[in-house]
């Protein structure tokens, strides 16, 4: 299991992916506004510019392809003047174009927005929505059913287009090899019968396939989306559900697992196709064995970039590089900042844990996810190396403190990670006077030497269920067990002696 998140990102490259669906042309008119029209009380744009970029499935592929996935797009396109647009924005991403079938009875779908400086003043949309030919459907089942057996993801991408005709859909059912198979639909359960590994809902569709009325308050989303769990797995049909929230980042929902949510740091500006990004990410994580929750921190953490920019953007894999090398929250001399001990004048509550976090894994980071919830602030100390041998014996740390307060630092649910010499954090939790302290369910209140202290102060004691058969020591031990190089052959070789 890959927890690093920089490692996991090398190691996404070339994943193979197919993404198919419904592609089309985002094409944008910019201009600055001039007053409103003499003929009617109508915005006037000065036009400055005119682009067309890859939309919907054409920009999950166009992400996959900026994160070092080896991409191939499938969709019917018209033989139109916006579809020849399609093809030259699939170009300008490095987007091969060799499996775009042309439909000359239908118009390539096409949105164009009009800008002005921090407005969009209008949507157009036009294109053909029905469903695809006879003709068009079984060739685009025979180039899925072919592709099935090359790909690492196939990722679905349905906007109501017209592409997923029965036909279709039974080629996704019917194959005989079954890479990961990501859907991200606007009715994820019309894919329910072909039981999807992972599906990929923001919250108004979330909402559809629950058949429940929106929260009154935008934080309750969250909570709305962990209370429903069970239902979004079974009304859908998959194994894993990553629930995008724009501003609340995210829920993962997976059975028999504690629900998780990664959290959204980005300004929100007029991007549009940030969910494709996240989609994009998530997958290509997944495909490489990636833990739900690690493959979900760093979709979001791709997502927020993607954000942060104008237009259909995407995050390409540099630019994902160093936004995990560089998260600024490294308290690297275990000096608490002032703001953060002035407890009468803190803007926010604070959530403290600790650990050793020797080799992260899923365990460690459902528990912080999970703390993350509890307030606004969520601290992280780490016992130094010279602490962790004491406690755990001569052969540990397998990774040295820096590297593991790296890894916890580019987990989007840490705020602040500040290492500890002592055995027991109770300095630290005495000047940093947490509103909770949080540990694992392995605890008890009476085994917790810190639990006096954190009471005392003022603060509560939260022991959060743990995951099961998740510990650093099993890992380790299970490593020991793995044969040596070589073992296997000599086995061999002394039976047939």
């Amino acid at each position: 299991m890959t927890s690093d998140l920089l490692a996991l990102l090398t190691a996404m490259a070339g994943v193979r992916t197919v993404v198919i669906g419904d592609a089309m042309v985002d094409g944008y008119v910019t201009g600055d506004p001039a007053g409103l029209g003499r003929e009617a009380p109508a915005p006037v744009v000065e036009v400055t510019g005119v682009r067309d970029q890859c939309g919907g499935a054409a920009n999950v592929a166009a992400n996959l392809t900026a994160l070092g996935a080896q991409t191939r797009l499938l969709a019917v396109v018209g033989a139109d003047p916006a579809g020849r647009r399609l093809r030259r924005a699939m170009a300008s991403a490095a987007i091969g174009t060799d499996h775009l079938l042309t439909d000359r009875t239908r118009a390539t779908v096409v949105k164009t927005r009009v800008l002005a400086p921090r407005q969009m003043l209008l949507r157009m949309d036009e294109g053909s929505r029905a469903p695809i030919g006879p003709s068009a459907s079984a060739a685009l089942a025979a180039r899925l059913t072919e592709q099935l057996h090359w790909c690492d993801a196939v990722i679905v991408c349905d906007y109501h287009c017209g592409t997923f005709t029965p036909e279709v859909r039974a080629a996704l059912a019917a194959s005989p090899r079954r890479p990961l198979l990501v859907v991200d639909s606007r009715a994820p359960a019309a894919f329910r019968a072909i039981r999807p590994d992972v599906v990929t809902p923001n919250h108004a569709e979330t909402l559809d396939l629950l058949g429940l009325p929106a929260p009154v308050r935008g934080g309750a989303r969250v909570r709305q989306m962990m209370d429903h769990a069970e239902q979004v797995l079974e009304r859908s049909g998959a194994n894993l559900a990553a629930i995008t929230l724009d501003r609340d980042g995210a829920v993962i929902v997976q059975a028999g697992r504690p629900s998780l949510r990664t959290y959204a740091d980005g300004e929100f500006g007029m991007t549009i196709g940030a969910g494709d990004t996240f989609t994009a990410a998530l997958a290509m994580a997944l495909a490489t064995g990636a833990d739900p929750g690690t493959a979900a921190e760093l979709a979001s953490a791709a997502a927020d970039i993607a954000v942060r920019k104008p237009g259909t953007a995407h995050c390409t894999a540099e630019e994902l590089r160093r936004r995990l090398s560089d998260t600024g929250k490294l308290l690297a001399d275990g000096e608490l900042p002032r703001w953060l001990t002035d407890v009468p004048h803190r803007a926010q509550r604070v959530v403290f844990t600790n650990g050793c976090f020797d080799i992260l894994h899923g365990g460690h980071v459902s528990l912080l996810s999970r703390a993350k919830a509890l307030g606004g602030l969520l601290v992280v100390g780490v016992n130094s190396d010279a602490s962790v041998r004491r406690l755990k014996g001569p052969a540990r740390p397998v990774i040295p403190l820096s590297e593991r307060m790296r890894v916890l630092a580019a987990l989007g649910c840490v705020d602040l990670v500040v290492p500890f010499e002592a055995d027991s954090p109770t300095d630290l939790i005495a000047r940093l006077r947490p509103d909770h302290y949080v540990k694992g369910s392995d605890y008890t209140r009476r085994t917790l030497p810190e639990a006096p202290l954190v009471e005392r102060l003022g603060g509560s004691v939260e022991l959060l269920s743990t995951v099961d058969d998740l510990s650093t020591s099993k890992i380790i031990h299970d490593i020991h067990a793995l044969p040596r190089a070589g073992e296997h052959r000599t086995g061999r070789n002394q039976k047939g002696a």
